[in-house]
């Protein structure tokens, strides 16, 4: 669970780096896991690294999380960009709820009552984040409102890190985590490579790819597969819901963002329905 923890509290202050840093996202996420790949690469020289090494056969699937984790990362980096640092993190993290969700499907884990009741909570929550009706909504998102967008973008990350945290609980039982982090960093390198180009202020790239690499690409990931190992989906989704919390503080503290009463109340909801997320897996095993 520590790791799991530590992960979360690294990646919480992923919003200050991307918006201060200038860069596009697209040669954020190719230039961060690619510094995680010359990092984690060298290590595969000694035999016992090269033990961990899984069949052919599982390398599809491994292919499979990186693909979801760029998708995962890009609408995540999106929202940032776009909507404030609070409607970006609670958009995002209706995952817990939405694992819950798609854990009996996929983990032949029980859906209770209680998780039901926790959909319609982070439900609510999010509409009072985006405090327009429906159709107000609909004409934000044809008028290109970037706000919109953002939160948008929030919630469609939101989905993809659900269907992350299904695919790895699957799949970390047998694969290393520093495998799978090699190999998930090596997919997005591989995907984005064609479409990346080189800007011309190479320093705030460095800066930016170094800490994103080291700390975001490599040592976060690490650690998170490394507690996913030890814990349920469930539990593991909820633990997310410090980031939220540390981000918005973060975002406050260095790029001046107002806590409104309406990401207090929203955002209330949204993690109260993690919470009740939790208890349930808790008190009542989802995988009984």
């Amino acid at each position: 669970m520590l790791a799991i923890l530590s992960a979360i509290f690294l990646w919480s202050s992923l919003g200050i780096i991307i918006r201060i840093s200038g860069i596009s996202i697209l040669m954020l996420i190719f230039s961060s896991c690619l510094v995680s790949v010359f990092i984690i690469s060298p290590m595969f020289l000694r035999q016992r690294y090269r033990e961990i090494i899984p069949k052919l056969g599982e390398l599809p699937y491994l292919t499979l999380i990186g693909l979801v984790s760029l998708v995962n990362t890009f609408s995540f980096y999106y929202a940032y960009r776009n909507t404030t640092i609070a409607n970006a993190v609670l958009t995002h993290y209706t995952a817990p709820v939405l694992v819950a969700l798609l854990a009996p499907v996929f983990l032949k884990e029980r859906l209770t009552a209680r998780i039901v009741g926790a959909l319609v909570l982070a439900t609510c929550g999010l509409w009072i984040l985006l405090d327009v009706s429906f159709a107000q909504f609909r004409e934000l998102i044809l008028a290109g409102d970037a706000n919109t967008r953002g939160i948008i973008g929030g919630l469609f990350s939101g989905v993809a890190y659900a269907l992350l945290v299904i695919i790895l609980k699957i799949s970390s039982r047998t694969v290393h985590p520093l495998f799978m982090t090699l190999w998930q960093n090596l997919v997005i390198v591989a995907v984005l490579l064609p479409f990346v180009r080189v800007p011309d202020d190479l320093r705030s790239l460095f800066l930016a790819c170094a800490v994103m690499g080291i700390v975001h690409s490599t040592v976060a990931p690490v650690l998170y597969f490394k507690g996913l190992q030890r814990v349920t989906a469930n539990k593991a989704a909820i633990l997310g819901y410090l980031e939220p919390v540390s981000a918005i503080l973060l975002g406050a503290l260095f790029l001046g963002e107002t806590i409104t009463s309406r990401n207090i109340l929203g955002g209330t909801l949204i993690l109260l329905s993690g919470y009740i997320t939790a208890r349930d897996s808790g008190e009542a095993s989802l995988g009984a």
